[in-house]
């Protein structure tokens, strides 16, 4: 299984907590047929403070993934696209990111898998 991870600790541009963020997410990946193959979960603070709402994409033998400076729902689009082109990409590791749309310009840091 693999995971999307949103940070608990960030508040959205409009102030609003990430939980209005998080469900969202979760009706968009299911929208899209993908919420079989990601676990969205929350968790505290991933150090992208400076830049919230923070997200990051993570699954086993497979690169890791931390976006920053998101906007959801604005966003959702791009993190769908995202999440089918990180189930496509040879463990992970997406080469082209232009299918990703803004978040490609919001990437703050990517992992090889171990």
């Amino acid at each position: 299984m693999n995971r999307i991870l949103i940070c608990r600790t960030c508040k959205q541009q409009d102030g609003r907590p990430v939980e209005a963020a998080l469900i969202s997410l979760t009706k968009a990946m299911q929208n899209a047929a993908l919420d079989e193959v990601f676990k969205i979960e929350t968790v505290d603070c991933m150090g992208a403070c400076e830049q919230p709402v923070s997200l990051a994409f993570q699954g086993k033998a497979r690169a890791a993934y931390l976006f920053a400076g998101l906007t959801i729902p604005d966003d959702l689009d791009d993190i769908v696209a995202t999440a089918r082109a990180y189930l496509d990409a040879k463990d992970g590791w997406i080469e082209d990111a232009r299918p990703c749309g803004r978040l490609r310009f919001c990437l703050r840091a990517r992992i090889p898998a171990l």
